[in-house]
């Protein structure tokens, strides 16, 4: 068996929800105030942190903490999702403060009427261009080259899977019943989306993907599956989290990556929280803005 400890930076004691007795999976989901940064640990192979949050020197100082607190020293794998400035904005500060080995993006930023976004990206560019980094550009299908855990890859620049993953395939009974919202046609729908695997533990990380792209991969069959946990898309905005991913994945735990006045939206807490498996749904950040 299994164990996932998940914990945000400042938790004393890991949250465990499996087990295994040859080791633990140890993920930390830094609060990085309605960004994202999560840190996937093995008990063996590579580390996998997904995206670094915020620019600025607290951020990076606090993603440095989080490193020490898991015992890593490198990053060996940072996948950035997409390129808004609140995933990519504080790598390169945090790549002059820690090693990291590889990059994993979706190729090239599509959104160029974006002043924020092209400036995050193009500033990520600039550090790839100086340094001595792998990297590699996702597709879907694809499974990353990582040891340690299995991490696949079902949505990339825009595209998703085209095939069920194994063990999925099943009619989505939940498509019916939710509604069609259009393409943002921003970065958001071209995020890194991702079902990470240790053991029989399954954890979906698709960044900020969109209710419109969810439904590429669920509609009008299930090709993900169920899943243990749900990192919430999109830190609980109304534009992802649709009922067809809800019902389809229908995680035990759903964790969410808010911030005080970002996310946590009354119509995405409502899906997730009344999807029908669910243990129970924390977020990050008190939200101030929500009832």
């Amino acid at each position: 068996m299994k164990r996932l400890r998940a914990a945000a930076l400042l938790m004393a004691t890991p949250l465990a929800f499996a087990q295994k007795k040859s080791g633990d999976l140890k993920v930390y989901f830094a609060d990085v105030e309605g960004g994202q940064a999560t840190l996937f640990v093995p008990p063996t192979g590579e580390n996998l942190m997904v995206d670094a949050g915020w620019p600025g020197a607290a951020n990076a100082d606090k993603l440095v903490a989080l490193a020490k607190t898991a015992g890593v020293t490198k990053i060996d794998n940072l996948v950035i999702t997409h390129f808004h400035i609140d995933h990519v904005g504080g790598v390169p500060e945090l790549a002059a403060r820690i090693p990291v080995t590889r990059f994993i993006d979706h190729g090239v930023n599509r959104e160029l009427d974006d002043k924020a976004t092209v400036t995050s990206y193009q500033n990520y560019q600039k550090m790839l261009a100086n340094g001595h980094y792998a990297h590699l550009t996702a597709k879907p299908g694809e499974i990353l080259p990582l040891t340690g855990m299995h991490v696949e890859v079902v949505s990339a620049d825009g595209n998703v899977i085209t095939k069920p993953l194994a063990g999925a395939g099943a009619v989505n009974s939940a498509c019916a019943a939710s509604i069609l919202k259009p393409a943002e046609n921003t970065e958001n729908d071209r995020s890194v989306g991702m079902m990470i695997t240790f053991g029989k533990l399954r954890i979906a990380d698709f960044g900020d993907l969109t209710w419109n792209k969810e439904r590429l991969l669920m509609c009008p069959v299930n090709k993900l599956g169920k899943v243990d946990v749900y990192i919430v898309s999109h830190h609980g905005f109304d534009r992802s989290s649709s009922p067809a991913l809800l019902n389809g994945i229908a995680p035990r735990v759903a964790i969410m990556d808010n911030g005080a006045t970002k996310g946590a939206e009354a119509g995405a807490w409502d899906i997730v929280d009344h999807s029908p498996r669910l243990k129970d749904l924390w977020q990050l950040h008190t939200a101030i803005h929500t009832d």
